[in-house]
């Protein structure tokens, strides 16, 4: 069974001449030992709710997971393997989440699979702790995980590997490939940690080292571990040899990352006593492999179960399925509409975190699926509310539930802002809740590629982060931002807000919510921000990410406009403030206020022109970059290329010419020509 995978990894990477044997070759007979043995899955039904989630961590050796859905059944023919790394193949150079059936997240960048799943089993706790009743243990699965050294050298592991000691998240299961091998060689003269130390100092439970190479082993270490009552999650330290059967390249380098050769390869099947040709695999390994059977019995017994929970639990089952499938409640529409109405009622003047924590008090009080936190900025953030207790852990590591039996759905990550985000991925992934997470903009740059994979995954998660512009004032340049908002405009896939007041904050919630496959950044303000006056027809078009905010004739003058001023968040103020300044000198302009360029851009063409019609000079005003405002035909930018400086917002403002004179003196000079 493992020199099944260890063929189809030689074989694959030779035809594509490109990719990483040596990882799958090593990992092998923990493969076997897993899969074989104790994985709960459905390759029939990929997707089946309660199986066990497998992470590989280090995706570079994805051919082991191809041939382990391949082999054990899953819709992914030989044909697929033999496409290794090509064009719309199903076998791409890293896995790929929402592509080859079973792969769980996407993995590659080494560090956020280990990561994805502390997520995902945080997900399966909570919804265990909220769902399952006496009898009935609808939700029981474990999360397991192949990761390397590289995962282990990447800062983020560090973040996930505390938070899911702090959580106790005894059904997590991480097996470590310890090969000692990198692409640069030996791992030794720069990976000293005392890996096994590591964990237990973060509260896990460690077994080993034992020798990767025999499955029994691995196998009875996988037993230990799920029959453990410490409470802890477990780490089984592997010792293998990368690139295991090769003569000439297993404990080296030249393993890793290019094919073997043919020669070599001919030397390894000699070695390894495989006589099947290139992606040629006997019956009888086809047969022990198979798990189509056995998942099709452990998901009909699920079903049992699951009938039984719902013939003696109705409402919570229906609950169940809904969450899981992320529908949102059929009354959503209503949800929605009432809170954005009650911010246009009310008009109020406050900072858009708070109009963001505002919005979030009416969504989670309706949704329970919504799961916050933030990177110890609560108070700044403003992602707590009255329906989102604090999550805790009691001694013995179950979830501390609220009088009226409420799980914790406020998380405390601490300061660990790339661990946040990519855990947020993986509790999406998993399914259940809708994750959501705050800090300041300016530390958006530490999540960064964890946000770029939600992008990619297509996953609804929700980033909140405050303090977005020279406007947080004397913390100075190391915490303003000025390039990320532009710089998030970039990611293809994510919806970047930057709301002006409490109705656009309430809506940019909405539309986050309601995109299943696309995760958001709101971009909110720390100084208070007047209500902008609208009409309904402007309500209605905030979530088209720009509208007509304000015409000439809404400051009194009855002319057509001669340019159109466009602003995000706090500068819509000041592109109003404007606006009255030009009509009192007969000068018309229209405002346009853009909360999400993003959100846009995909609009109609003709939504687009009637915004922005094209015989208007326009003129932007943001407290950023100017770059992502020319190709809006921008004769102008009221914008900031340098970094800010330390000093109260007001006189900020003036320095760097963020004034209603300022920009009335721009639209003029623009006009002028």
């Amino acid at each position: 069974m493992a020199n099944a995978i260890r063929a189809l990894a030689m074989d694959a990477v030779q035809q594509a001449n490109s990719g990483h044997p040596g990882a799958p070759m090593g990992m092998a007979d923990m493969a076997v030992a897993l899969w074989g043995q104790h994985l709960k899955h459905n390759p029939r039904n990929p997707s089946w709710f309660d199986r066990d989630r497998f992470v590989l961590s280090n995706g570079h050796g994805s051919m082991l997971l191809y041939a382990l859905l391949h082999l054990t059944g899953y819709d992914l023919p030989i044909g697929e393997l033999k496409n290794f790394r090509q064009l719309h193949s199903k076998t791409a150079g890293h896995p790929e989440h929402g592509i080859t059936p079973g792969v769980e997240t996407t993995t590659g960048p080494l560090g956020q699979g280990i990561t994805n799943a502390v997520g995902m089993a945080l997900a399966e706790k909570l919804l265990a702790a909220e769902f399952n009743r006496d009898g009935f243990p609808v939700v029981n699965h474990s999360t397991y995980v192949f990761l390397g050294d590289g995962c282990l050298m990447e800062g983020i592991s560090h973040e996930a590997v505390a938070l899911a000691g702090a959580w106790k998240l005894d059904k997590l299961i991480a097996l470590y490939d310890d090969n000692g091998i990198s692409i640069d060689g030996k791992v030794a003269p720069w990976f000293i940690d005392n890996t096994a130390l590591r964990f237990v100092a973060s509260g896990w439970e460690v077994l080993g080292p034992i020798d990767g190479q025999d499955a029994a082993a691995v196998a009875e270490a996988i037993a230990q571990a799920k029959a453990s009552t410490s409470g802890k999650p477990k780490l089984v330290i592997c010792k293998t040899a990368i690139g295991h059967g090769s003569p000439n390249r297993a404990n080296t380098a030249k393993a890793h990352g290019e094919p073997l050769g043919g020669d070599e390869i001919a030397l390894t099947r000699a070695a390894l006593g495989w006589d099947s040709a290139p992606f040629e695999i006997p019956q009888d390994v086809y047969a022990a492999w198979d798990a189509k059977a056995k998942g099709l019995a452990a998901e009909a017994d699920w079903d049992a179960l699951f009938a039984g929970y719902k013939a003696a639990h109705p409402e919570l089952a229906a609950e169940l399925v809904r969450r899981m499938q992320g529908d949102l409640p059929a009354n959503f529409g209503e949800i929605a509409a009432s809170i954005a109405s009650e911010a246009h009622d009310q008009a109020a003047t406050v900072a858009s975190r708070k109009a963001s924590q505002l919005a979030l008090e009416g969504l989670t009080a309706a949704l329970p699926e919504l799961l916050g936190g933030s990177a110890d900025l609560t108070g700044s953030n403003l992602t707590n509310t009255k329906s989102t207790p604090a999550l805790r852990m009691d001694a013995e590591g179950a979830v501390v539930k609220t009088e009226d039996g409420q799980v914790g759905r406020h998380i405390n990550y601490g300061v660990r802002e790339f661990g946040m985000a990519a855990i947020m991925n993986g509790v999406a992934l998993h399914g259940g809740y809708i994750p959501y997470g705050g800090t300041f903009l300016t530390f958006s740059d530490y999540s960064r590629n964890a946000i770029r994979m939600a992008a990619l995954m297509k996953q609804r998660v929700v980033h909140v982060f405050t303090h977005d512009s020279i406007g947080l004032g004397e913390d100075g340049p190391t915490h303003q931002s000025v390039e990320h908002a532009a710089s998030l405009r970039l990611i293809p896939g994510l919806d970047v807000w930057r709301p002006a007041d409490t109705a656009e904050t309430a809506i940019a919630w909405v539309v986050a919510l309601a995109q299943k496959q696309r995760p958001t950044a709101l971009l909110l303000s720390r100084q208070n921000l007047p209500y902008a006056p609208k009409g309904e027809a402007a309500l209605d078009n905030i979530a088209n990410g720009a509208y007509v905010l304000s015409e000439p004739a809404d400051v009194g003058l009855k002319q057509k406009a001669r340019a159109v001023i466009i602003a995000t968040g706090s500068e819509v103020q000041l592109a109003l403030a404007a606006q009255k300044q030009l009509a009192a000198a007969k000068i018309a302009v229209r405002v346009v206020s853009m909360p999400s360029t993003t959100t846009f851009d995909r609009q109609s063409l003709a939504y687009k022109k009637a915004v922005l019609p094209a015989n208007l000079p326009r003129i932007a005003v943001e407290m950023g970059v100017t770059d992502g405002w020319w190709k809006y035909g921008c004769a102008a930018v009221v914008g900031i290329d340098t970094y800010g400086e330390s000093a109260p917002a007001p006189v900020l403002f003036k320095h760097f010419g963020f004034t209603p004179e300022n920009v009335v003196a721009t639209v003029r000079k623009v006009l002028s020509k």
